[in-house]
């Protein structure tokens, strides 16, 4: 017993360590399983990345560390090519750099299916609330916003789709005097929860909480 109580710092890291390897394995794998089933029953494949603790029937949801978006190997070990019809992105980009996000868009164009889409919703950089624009800006008052890169308007995403040769739809968003522009999207093709009509903190009407929401495929 002396022997094991003097050991055991030795041996737990690696103990850790090994647990969090098989986990990984485990959710790789999960992942994989579900996109060849849902591939032999000939049912559109649709991910969610950056999902966290969102799940929703039909979609396969996905995460750090098993599949990060920012590594070609990750995609190539987990999908086919031109195997995904949605991928949904809902306050996901605003934590990476406008690098990372290019170079999402430049691994995405070779998993998606020919007539595939990304739906992605990120904070509204022109929303005209001043405490909205507090709370997520890059080090801002909000949950999370101390990690976040980014602050995206409808112009800067437009830029960065038009750089990447992408062809986008603007959803939902403010312009830059504050008029707010909503086009009917289906929950279908992706659910955000942090939109005009699905936000719990847009009682009566009022848009205290809202995303810049974007569809967008490759040329």
């Amino acid at each position: 017993m002396l022997v094991k109580r003097l050991l055991r710092p030795l041996y737990a890291p690696l103990l850790r360590s090994w647990r969090r390897r098989r986990l990984l394995l485990s959710e790789r794998q999960r992942i994989r399983d579900a996109v060849r089933l849902q591939l032999q029953s000939e049912r559109a494949v649709k991910i969610i990345i950056g999902a966290g603790q969102t799940a929703s029937e039909s979609w396969i949801a996905t995460d750090v560390p098993a599949f990060d978006i920012r590594k070609r190997d990750h995609w190539r070990a987990l999908f086919p090519p031109a195997a995904m019809d949605r991928i949904l992105a809902e306050h996901v980009f605003e934590h990476l750099t406008r690098e990372e996000m290019s170079t999402f868009l430049e691994i995405a164009r070779e998993f998606l299916a020919p007539d595939g889409r990304v739906r992605i919703a990120v904070p509204d950089g022109c929303h005209p609330d001043a405490d909205y624009i507090n709370s997520v800006k890059p080090g801002g008052t909000g949950v999370g916003a101390s990690d976040h890169k980014m602050l995206y308007t409808f112009e800067l995403i437009g830029d960065l789709m038009q750089e990447q040769g992408w062809r986008f739809e603007l959803l939902e968003y403010f312009d830059e005097a504050g008029k707010f522009h909503q086009r009917e999207w289906s929950i279908d093709d992706g659910f955000v929860g942090r939109s005009a009509d699905h936000d719990e903190r847009n009682a009566e009407g009022r848009l205290n909480y809202t995303s810049l929401i974007v569809d967008c495929w490759p040329r």
